[in-house]
């Protein structure tokens, strides 16, 4: 279980994502200082629902597990660069240009 502390912490940082951006999960540990993207995870499938979980991806940069139809209308409104779109369960965030860079504020408070 990951404590409350934790949990805050990924959510602030998923919260301050810009749309039509994504980062990892490892990416969001990262942010926070922590080698756990599992953790984060965890935290995801828990309380992810408050804040725009659909900007947290695997690296694979497969949408959120399950998630593909209910992420992609978010992806298109925000303008999310897409790639392999086959299907509305069937793409891949083009993480390339997607991705948040490390040179982003979310980032300011964690030596890299």
């Amino acid at each position: 279980m990951v404590s409350e502390e934790f949990a805050e912490q990924v959510l602030d940082i998923v919260a301050r994502i810009p749309a039509g951006r994504v980062m990892t999960y490892g990416d969001v540990g990262i942010a926070i200082g922590s080698s756990a993207p599992r953790a984060v995870g965890r935290v995801m499938a828990l309380y992810g629902h408050a804040v725009p979980w659909w900007r947290v991806v695997p690296a694979s940069g497969s949408p959120p597990q399950g998630h593909a139809r209910l992420a992609l209308p978010h992806y298109r409104e925000e303008g999310t660069p897409l790639r392999h779109v086959a299907a509305a369960d069937d793409y891949r965030i083009a993480l390339s240009s997607a991705r948040l860079p490390y040179t982003h504020e979310i980032y300011s408070e964690i030596a890299l």
